[in-house]
Parts: structure tokens; sequence; C-alpha cells
């Protein structure tokens, strides 16, 4: 099966390498395959009690930078890859950032790794990539 918009989430983790080297195999044996690399970041939230602590700027600076050198490094990897890939950073949760983007964009096939960077967020609210196959209209290729 070729797919024509390989549509791939990104965090810098190991499963979500694995998960771009697949994207990229696929893409290849794809002619004329649009690949799109998404890595979706948000800035760290902080409550105490029922309220939202402000955060200094600093840190939201320093989310920011990690999430362009994480994008960076797609690009760096997909260019020595020899293949063709837009490759975007969105603000927003992971799991509704993928979705919403393969929707707007018509993706054949979501690609994710099995565990991202999510750390204890991920094991309070359940996987972006158990989120990711429960709603996405699209087959979802997941990577270990």
């Amino acid at each position: 099966m070729l797919f024509s918009k390989i549509l791939v989430a990104y965090d810098g983790s190991k499963a979500s390498n694995k998960a771009l080297d697949r994207a990229i195999e696929l893409a290849k044996v794809s002619p004329n395959a649009v690949l799109d690399v998404i890595h979706a970041f948000d800035f760290p939230r902080v409550f105490i009690g029922e309220g939202l602590a402000p955060l200094p700027p600093s840190l939201n600076n320093d989310y920011y930078n990690l999430a362009v050198q994480t994008t960076d490094e797609a690009k760096e990897r997909i260019q020595a890859a020899g293949v063709t890939a837009n490759v975007d950073l969105i603000q927003g949760a992971a799991a509704e950032v993928l979705l919403d983007f393969s929707k707007e964009n018509d993706s054949d096939i979501i690609i994710i790794g099995s565990r991202g960077l999510g750390g204890i967020r991920e094991f309070v609210l359940g996987s972006v990539s158990h989120n990711v196959v429960q709603h996405a209209q699209v087959p979802v290729l997941i990577v270990k």
C-alpha cells in the first residue's frame, strides 16, 4: 500500500526517531509522497489549587528554544536521508495537534512512536499514541 500524504509525529525521543525512520522509508517507496513532520510543543503550566501560577518568561523561552532545536534535528535527519519534507512546529497538546493537522491536510496515515517524552503526564492522562489511535480517521502506525 502506497501513501501520498504521510504525517509523522516527532519529539526527539527514541521511539519518535524510529517513527521518523519508518516515515522516511515509506516516503522513499511512495512516488510523489508528501511527508509532513510535526513537533507539537506546549508551554508548561503550574496549577496551585484551582488557580494557574505564572511562570517566568525565561522558562517559556527555554521551552520554545528546545522545541526549535528538536525541529532542527528532524530537518537535519530528513536532509541526510535525501527526502523532501515539511517540518512544522505547532503549539498545543500533541494528540490534538496531530489529529487536527491530519484532518486539515487529508493525511493518509499517521506514524507515531509508542512512547514519547511525556513523562508523568503520559502516565496520568494516557499516552499521546493511544489518544491518536482512538480518535484518528486514518490508519495509525505505532512504532516501538
